[in-house]
């Protein structure tokens, strides 16, 4: 099995595909880094060589784009940035909101969670 920066790529998916398995690398940039490296994309994790892996991570690090930990960390410090300077965006974040402008008022229940359940109140009973 393959372990590419931290990451265990699936044995029996072709290298093209396993590689976003990784945060921060898609297809596009899966097939530029392999085309780099001289390795088919269509042959099985399982069946890489160590000298492939090696090639791939080389090739990976002389790109310098950020993949994994790195990245994440990038993201989480813009958006931490936002919330601490306060603009739209990063209330929005704080509050656990869609940022990106859309509707709230019947959809985003992936950002807000599920819905509270309303207590209904009872009615006194009056006497007659």
């Amino acid at each position: 099995m393959a372990r590419i920066v931290g990451v265990d790529l699936p044995p029996n998916k072709h290298v093209e595909i396993g590689l976003t398995y990784i945060y921060g690398i898609g297809r596009s940039l899966a097939s530029k880094l392999l085309a780099k490296a001289n390795v088919d994309g269509l042959t099985r994790v399982k069946d890489l060589s160590e000298d492939e892996v090696r090639r791939i991570v080389r090739v990976m690090q002389d790109s310098e784009v950020p993949v994994e930990g790195d990245l994440r960390k990038d993201v989480a410090m813009n958006i931490k940035r936002l919330m601490e300077i306060g603009c739209y965006r990063g209330v929005r974040h704080r509050r656990g909101l869609p940022v990106r402008g859309q509707r709230t008022h019947t959809n985003a229940r992936t950002r807000k969670g599920p819905r509270r359940a309303t207590v209904a109140k009872k009615k006194k009973a009056t006497k007659t």
